[in-house]
């Protein structure tokens, strides 16, 4: 079983890419983040044509979550409950008997800010409902844009980056709170390449030079830790004709993980 994160930065402009990737690589279940489009003009169709349930949630030009299955999603559920918010940036539901859910969080814009204080209780606001999702849901994965590089090898210059935003001590501690509710990064429960990241800015030869971050992850709780065989960045994508600055994350199940 494979299920997969992807920023596409568009989904108006990046179709035909998530199309093409799709085919080669067949997920089971693909998380997306940054559609940017209302959801009377989401593609389901030609999603379904490659056999695709979808669901989402979508506003114009910013923001916007989707989920992708082969297997049909139950129970969607879109926002974080108790924490009102116009922005499209969470969409849960269903697959199997697995909890999927689906997440863009904040970009935070400075340390500081208001945006930055915003992401920090949207983060906190996140934690405590995975810590009630996890209560009824044994299978559960937290996947997407988190905005945060964890630690200093999940970035290409930390001496660079230092104190900034998606590196600082509040935002990192807000990650591992987390990890602290039982899940784990399912990249870092394999041994990687150094070096590999999910993010590189479009100007000054960012991604050619891999001056990116790891900002994008699969979070799985303990039954599906288990169960991880693999997790990798597919940097393929991010070589494409006007590419999105992210690239898919993928993780690699045992057979039986409970998703049909």
């Amino acid at each position: 079983m494979n299920v997969a994160t992807w920023n596409v930065n568009s989904l108006n402009v990046r179709l035909p890419q998530v199309l093409t990737w799709l085919e080669a690589t067949q997920p089971d279940v693909l998380a997306l983040q940054e559609t940017k489009l209302e959801d009377h003009r989401f593609p389901a169709a030609d999603l379904a044509a490659l056999g695709y349930s979808a669901a989402f949630s979508g506003q114009k030009t910013y923001n916007g979550v989707a989920l992708l299955a082969r297997s049909p999603l139950r129970d969607v559920q879109a926002d974080i409950p108790g924490f009102p918010d116009p922005q499209r940036r969470v969409l849960a539901a269903t697959v199997g008997d697995t909890r999927v859910v689906c997440l863009y969080v904040p970009n935070g814009q400075a340390v500081g800010s208001e945006k930055y204080a915003y992401k920090l209780e949207w983060l906190a606001a996140v934690r405590e409902w995975l810590r009630a999702e996890l209560r009824v849901h044994r299978r559960l994965i937290a996947l997407g844009d988190f905005n945060v590089a964890p630690e200093d090898r999940d970035v290409h210059n930390p001496a660079r980056w230092a104190g900034q935003v998606l590196v600082s001590e509040a935002e990192r501690a807000a990650f591992g709170d987390l990890l602290n509710l039982g899940l784990q990064d399912a990249f870092r429960l394999h041994v990687q390449p150094e070096r590999v990241f999910s993010w590189w800015p479009y100007g000054r030869l960012g991604f050619p030079r891999n001056w990116g971050l790891r900002i994008d992850h699969i979070l799985v709780s303990e039954v599906l830790a288990a169960q991880c065989e693999a997790c990798r960045v597919e940097t393929g994508p991010r070589q494409y004709e006007r590419p999105s600055d992210h690239a898919p994350v993928v993780a690699t199940f045992q057979p039986d993980l409970a998703l049909e």
